[in-house]
């Protein structure tokens, strides 16, 4: 959590309502992200470093990429407050979780990937909040 004009800003609130790309629940309700698992520093004046450290539920899952793509640009809309965002899998939990870092961190990678129609669409379904 952090304090944005002195109140106090969870960024956990802003992911824990992401739904899953293949379940009905939500991110939270599966614990692939957690209270503990954002963590924010401010790196300089009004600017805050935030760090999300997310657990696939299986360490094979498929979806662990496009999950981390949803992390990323629902906190990138909904942030109120100037950032850099790192996002990563929880060590040790995920088979393949070196190549996928680098991949939900690299911008470029990320903005190719929100072209394809079909991905954007997923993930629009994923960090739409229910009504």
């Amino acid at each position: 959590s952090c304090f944005i004009d002195g109140h106090l800003f969870p960024a956990v609130d802003i992911i824990r309502t992401i739904r899953d790309p293949e379940k009905p629940n939500t991110l939270e309700e599966l614990e692939v992200v957690t209270e503990s698992c954002v963590e924010v520093h401010e790196i300089g004046e009004d600017e805050y470093l935030v760090v999300i450290r997310f657990t696939p539920t299986v360490p094979h899952c498929s979806l662990a990429t496009l999950i981390g793509l949803c992390l990323r640009i629902k906190l990138q809309r909904c942030l109120p407050f100037r950032h850099k965002l790192e996002i990563y899998i929880s060590e040790g939990t995920h088979s393949t979780e070196e190549d996928i870092n680098k991949q939900i961190n690299d911008k470029e990678r990320v903005a190719a990937a929100m072209e394809n129609p079909n991905l954007r669409e997923i993930v629009e379904q994923c960090v739409t909040e229910p009504d």
